[in-house]
């Protein structure tokens, strides 16, 4: 039988290009919660990302006590609020942010003030990981080395966001990618932006529950 500690852990449900940071936030103490991650690689298409995300969540809410808090931005199923209405649906808290990069800048739209013109791609571990992934397969899929580049079309450079602290590593990584991009920056992120992002939204969720008992 469950603790009543155990039992009023909060959930989250998150896209998995978040697992590497969000399980460094559980082993330092800075997160307690359960966390149901969902493949980043859904995010390659709209239809198949929401399909496997209601998936998840159809199998999830009856295992939990109360909502879990949807760990996803609100561009991350289209530009026409479409996670935010699916957040309603299902009557669910959302974090504030409108991606997954804009979680690790703090939220709230970060990332255009950082980036106003969309002209930087951004990578963390889990976009690097993407990447990796994405292009193994589009290479046994017959994809030249040409046309891989230019997936990165009309992007001025990568900016690095070193999460763990590793930089370094990531740095080699990024480079084994190919993608004729260069790095100009590295910005030191750290964990605390999206420490702060998962905090608001899991209280957010903690006073929605307690309305919802009181009715």
């Amino acid at each position: 039988m469950k603790s009543e500690a155990e039992e009023s852990k909060p959930c989250l449900i998150s896209c998995s290009v978040l697992k590497d940071e969000i399980e460094q936030l559980k082993r330092k103490g800075g997160l307690d919660a359960d966390v149901v991650y969902v493949s980043k690689l859904f995010h390659v298409d709209y239809g198949l990302l929401e399909k496997n995300l209601r998936r998840t969540l159809d199998r999830t809410l009856p295992k939990i006590c109360g909502k879990p808090v949807l760990v996803y931005g609100d561009l991350c199923l289209g530009p026409n609020d479409e996670m935010k209405l699916l957040a309603k649906e299902y009557g669910l808290v959302k974090i504030d942010a409108l991606n997954c990069v804009d979680c690790l800048l703090g939220g709230k739209g970060k990332i255009d003030e950082v980036d106003p013109q969309h002209e930087f791609m951004f990578f963390d571990p889990g976009m690097i990981k993407f990447f990796q992934v994405m292009q193994k397969k589009l290479r046994r899929e017959g994809m030249n080395e040409e046309t891989l580049r230019n997936m990165f079309g009309g992007i001025k450079g990568i900016v690095l966001l070193d999460t763990l602290g590793d930089a370094e590593k990531r740095k080699k990584e990024i480079t084994d990618l190919h993608s004729g991009l260069d790095i100009l920056e590295v910005k030191k992120v750290g964990l605390e932006n999206l420490k702060r992002v998962l905090s608001e939204a899991i209280n957010c969720n903690a006073v929605f529950e307690s309305e919802r008992e009181s009715k």
